[in-house]
């Protein structure tokens, strides 16, 4: 692995701009609010909160080469994250992900993911070809994935030798890409982290609790699952253990970045040591505070 490098994180990278206000809202409202333009994507959050928790990651995504790329990989320097590997591409520009979210949660977004898309397995060549991995000699460290890939990148991922000894923990980018998740259930490959509807999604039915769910994605194929219902409950179930816990009651000011928040904090939980038991109280702790931090209005 990349020297000083923890974990690496594969996946969107791009701005996030997003609209906040205090509001209730609904189509066609017209509120004042805050907008605000920061660096965002699935990977890049998961990879933000790992830097908060003392880990390094690594960067492993598209951006483009273009004055927006220049300041987002910038600040992904600035942030503390390695961005050695980002694959940089002369013709696809930055992605972008735009949301407004009122005090009813999330009203729209739009995720503007389409150069990671048209980049595909170029951002893998440093886990195949060098030098953070190759096929005969895989990267066996953890790695965080998110659903922005394509599919026919998810799977080539999912049996690929390149990944064969690595600690796989995988996200949907939102609940519209969570099939794209079904090649780690049908090789069981992956640690999942999911959604109640996202979860439902994978499996093609309804659950009326974390739990029901957690456990039917390991009936499915699941090495692993972490299902998160809001402010329900969440549970984390594996061969051998199924455990659930409900969150801690706050007021919830946002929204995107939660899910990621809960994801990370629950890796570096783990990778500090931390029992079972132990990580899901963090990693619910973790969103829990993301959730209600002050929005100025």
């Amino acid at each position: 692995m990349t020297q000083n490098s923890d974990i690496l994180c594969i996946g969107s990278v791009l701005w996030d701009v997003i609209g906040r206000s205090a509001s209730h809202m609904r189509q066609g409202s017209d509120v004042p609010g805050r907008i605000t333009r920061l660096p965002g994507g699935v990977a890049m959050n998961i990879a933000m909160t790992l830097v908060r928790f003392g880990m390094t990651p690594t960067l492993l995504t598209a951006i483009g080469s273009d004055p927006e790329g220049d300041e987002l990989v910038h600040a992904c320097k600035r942030l503390g994250m390695d961005t050695t590997h980002i694959y940089r591409s002369q013709d696809l520009p930055t992605d972008r992900y735009m949301a407004v979210e009122g005090a009813n949660g999330l009203i729209a977004a739009i995720a503007d993911a389409h150069s990671l898309e048209a980049a595909g397995a170029k951002i893998l060549r440093p886990l195949i070809h060098g030098p953070l991995g190759y096929e005969n000699t895989p990267f066996e460290g953890q790695i965080a994935l998110d659903g922005n890939l394509t599919l026919d990148l998810l799977e080539e991922i999912a049996v690929s030798p390149a990944f064969a000894r690595a600690d796989l923990r995988v996200a949907p980018a939102s609940p519209g890409k969570a099939e794209r998740l079904s090649p780690f259930l049908k090789h069981g490959r992956a640690t999942l982290y999911v959604n109640l509807e996202e979860a439902g999604l994978l499996c093609q039915r309804e659950f009326a609790d974390s739990e029901t769910a957690a456990r039917a994605l390991l009936d499915r194929g699941a090495l692993r699952a972490l299902v998160t219902d809001g402010g329900n409950s969440a549970t984390v179930a594996s061969a051998q253990a199924v455990i659930t816990q409900k969150p801690p009651s706050v007021l919830v000011t946002r929204v995107t970045g939660a899910g990621d928040t809960f994801m990370a904090a629950h890796i570096a939980a783990e990778a500090n040591g931390a029992s079972i038991d132990e990580a899901l109280t963090r990693a619910l702790h973790a969103a829990a505070t993301y959730v209600s931090g002050e929005t100025p209005l």
